[in-house]
């Protein structure tokens, strides 16, 4: 429970999910399971569940257009050159009203320039160095700006179908090392997503990683061990830099996580387990 009473019981109602990929999926089953209509709008809606409405839309592209009304919009759009400005205007201009509730998904990449080992929290102000960073910052500031959204940072996803790092130990590809990092476990950036949509009063900016910044040689050697397969060599030379990310305004708001480090989240992983595909 945050200091602020975030959590409450606000009804997500008619919920549109734009991008809709395995985040939003997994948002949306859980949405309808608990009797909320969800509407999938992306560029192609191939292989989206029978549960949901689906609108084949790539807000791009300049034409007009006009959307259902919703109580609640959850964006997971991947970045491109100039792609966030253009798509959430049109998102903007097409919907009948401003939702109650709007989630804009962004990373902690727009942290990437504040380096270091002192924990960064979401009064950093961003730092965006590369193309893909600074096309995220604008989209949250478009975001913000259009439809009042409030934006969670993810930090490295993982979880069923993100395995990179399990197929780098695999294929003994260098790593380095020395490297600070930072995750969340899918199921735990769903559940907080949820929280996002149903709280009375969210915070406007939070950092979604676990509890658990780690180094990348203690996150690859673990999944070795697990594997019975040797660590993978060490990358030459080692640059190490990566940040460490402050995670307790979220913690607060959600309480124990059920992967609060990388840990927990590999071993279900390469445990074999069943995995839920809501929680």
């Amino acid at each position: 429970m945050s200091e602020s009473g975030a959590v409450g019981g606000r009804r997500p109602g008619r919920t549109l999910l734009v991008g809709c990929g395995s985040l939003g999926t997994q948002l949306g089953l859980r949405l309808v399971a608990e009797g909320n209509e969800v509407i999938a709008l992306r560029r192609t809606t191939e292989g989206l569940p029978a549960e949901f409405a689906v609108i084949t839309d790539d807000l791009s592209v300049p034409r007009p257009r006009e959307l259902p009304g919703c109580d609640s919009v959850v964006i997971t759009l991947p970045p491109g050159a100039g792609f966030y400005r253009a798509s959430l205007t049109a998102l903007a201009e097409a919907l009948p009203e401003r939702p109650s509730r709007f989630v804009f998904v962004s990373s902690t990449r727009v942290l990437e320039g504040s380096a270091g080992e002192t924990p960064l929290t979401e009064e950093t102000g961003p730092q965006p160095t590369s193309p893909r960073a600074r096309e995220l910052r604008d989209g949250e500031l478009v975001a913000t700006e259009l439809l009042g959204a409030c934006i969670v940072r993810p930090a490295g996803i993982y979880g069923p179908g993100r395995e990179s790092l399990i197929r780098k130990v695999r294929e003994q590809a260098p790593v380095d090392y020395s490297r600070r990092t930072n995750r969340v476990h899918q199921d735990d950036l769903v559940g907080f997503l949820h929280m996002m949509l149903t709280a009375e009063s969210p915070p406007a900016l939070v950092h979604a990683v676990d509890q658990a910044p780690s180094r990348l040689g203690d996150v690859v050697t673990f999944i070795a061990e697990r594997l019975g397969v040797e660590p993978p060599p060490h990358m030459v030379p080692e640059v190490g830099g990566g940040t460490v990310l402050d995670g307790s305004r979220m913690h607060g708001l959600v309480g124990a996580l059920e992967f609060p480090s990388f840990r927990e989240g590999y071993e279900r992983m390469l445990s074999g387990s069943p995995h839920p595909q809501t929680r």
